[in-house]
């Protein structure tokens, strides 16, 4: 069998190799053009992909292909009932990036609510700027509000394993827990209350975004949504980009109508630079780091390893074509 790892570097960065695959012929490109997808896996029986797009036409003309693993949860860059047509396998990675999801949507809620970043760049010395702390009149030195958790009202938009992940950290903060979900309530972590999507607009200091992108859930938060909120809310997104209107939630910023966005991901990734989001105060971004720390990684790794055994050994698992 011969496999062909289309754009691996995202997974493997500098610090990882990956295991012993069940191929005779195992190719690896660390990043793969669109144009170039068709030529690199035309003899390939199997393929891992990241973002690389698999669309109807790229699958019709490989007449190989048995096997399409994403390396992701999410596995919108395939389309599936084309490959099921052809007889192709598609599987994909579920739940590998739960707990390090969870962390950085605590790593921007720490932040904004203690301002972490903004005192440790403000000690930062150098020839030119003195440390802030070092000419304060007093003990200690302060130039933003500092907001305690505990009390406050975290709203989580889906409670998967990402959502309910979030809202047991949350329950351990002290934080009271809305969550929007099709669980029944007995089904809820502990701590955790169900509501209406109007009431967790209402009453969130803390809204996170957890659920899949789908023509219901696109640009789900819009102006008339930020309008509902707090203007003191804080807006939360590792889900996806398009969740969100960026404009709105730019322009909520520039007016004050909300707190703070700390998000994982944009509408186009890497941004255009006229992104306005780019630009606005109090919009905290990270590039798509969530899912990769080295542990995470090293499961999605392995998942990906045990995901082609099985379809070999004519068993495949985490298939999502049936």
């Amino acid at each position: 069998m011969k496999v062909v790892i289309l754009d691996s570097y995202s997974v493997t960065q500098d610090d990882l190799n990956w295991p012993g695959l069940p191929a005779d012929e195992v190719k690896v490109y660390d990043r793969t053009r669109p144009e170039d997808t068709i030529a690199r896996c035309l003899e390939a029986d199997a393929v891992l992909t990241n973002k690389v797009v698999f669309s109807a036409e790229t699958i019709a003309a490989l007449p190989h292909l048995r096997y399409i693993g994403v390396l992701a949860t999410g596995y919108n860059v395939v389309d599936c009932e084309a490959a099921r047509e052809r007889g192709i396998v598609v599987t994909n990675i579920p739940a590998y990036s739960t707990a390090s999801v969870a962390q950085l949507v605590f790593a921007h809620l720490l932040n904004v609510s203690n301002q972490v970043a903004h005192y440790a760049d403000s000690n930062h010395q150098n020839s030119d700027h003195p440390s802030r702390w070092t000419t304060a009149p007093d003990f200690l030195w302060t130039d933003t509000p500092l907001t305690e958790l505990a009390g406050k009202v975290m709203g989580i938009y889906g409670l998967g394993a990402i959502g309910s992940a979030v809202a047991r950290i949350a329950v351990a903060f002290g934080m009271k827990v809305l969550a929007v979900t099709s669980k029944m309530p007995e089904e809820l972590p502990p701590g955790v209350e169900k509501t209406e999507w109007d009431t967790l607009l209402s009453k969130a200091d803390v809204l996170s975004l957890h659920c899949p992108l789908t023509p219901r859930t696109r640009m789900m938060i819009n102006k008339e949504v930020l309008d509902c909120m707090k203007p003191t809310a804080i807006l939360i997104n590792t889900g996806r980009g398009p969740l969100v209107d960026e404009q709105a939630v730019a322009t909520a910023l520039q007016d004050n109508r909300l707190a703070a966005y700390c998000t994982d991901v944009l509408s186009t990734e890497p941004p255009a630079a006229d992104n306005p989001l780019l630009s606005a105060p109090r919009c905290n971004i990270t590039p798509h780091i969530a899912w990769a720390t080295r542990e995470a990684r090293q499961r999605l790794m392995h998942i990906a390893l045990a995901n082609l055994q099985a379809f070999v050994e004519g068993e495949p698992v985490n298939v999502v074509n049936r």
